[in-house]
């Protein structure tokens, strides 16, 4: 349960500095360096804090997988770990937190659905990805993100 809870805790803090007034200019500094410093920004100081924001999510995320499984070894940080993250994210489209969360969801099925298959789940993985990046490039949602302010608004808007 408590591992639940930090998630979802991180979560909200994540989510809640990409909506920040550091968030956007850590998003200005992503899509062109130049032009935010050229309006005040200082990229030093936000690249620092966008890396300090992810490294202290990296560590609340090994402590907790440390503590889930009550062990480290080398082993369970492989290759194919990585590669499971890194389609989790183009899954669900660069940018997009929900798109991550359906991404890890749908993901987790289809490795539960194909476990049998073994090595031949790499090759179906990467069939996959093909075929979004070709049909989907932006991912499953794309830029959309969940937002219940938005709902918010369209049932005033129903309602009225």
């Amino acid at each position: 349960d408590l591992i639940y809870i930090l998630m979802c805790v991180t979560t909200v803090i994540v989510v809640n500095f990409i909506h920040s007034r550091a968030g956007r200019a850590v998003m200005a500094i992503r899509d062109d360096d130049i032009a935010a410093e050229s309006i005040g920004i200082n990229p030093t100081k936000w690249k620092l804090a966008a890396f300090v924001l992810g490294a202290a999510t990296a560590a609340i995320g090994g402590s907790l997988h440390a503590s889930y499984l009550q062990t480290i070894a080398p082993g369970d940080f492989g290759i194919m770990n990585s590669i499971a993250l890194l389609i989790i994210v183009v899954l669900g489209g660069v940018g997009s937190i929900t798109g991550t969360f359906v991404a890890a969801v749908v993901l987790g099925i289809i490795d539960t659905v194909l476990q049998n298959f073994g090595t031949l789940r790499m090759v179906i993985y990467a069939l996959a990805l093909i075929l979004l990046m070709v049909f989907k490039p932006a991912g499953l949602l794309g830029h959309y993100e969940l937002s219940f302010k938005r709902k918010r608004q369209i049932r005033k808007g129903a309602a009225s």
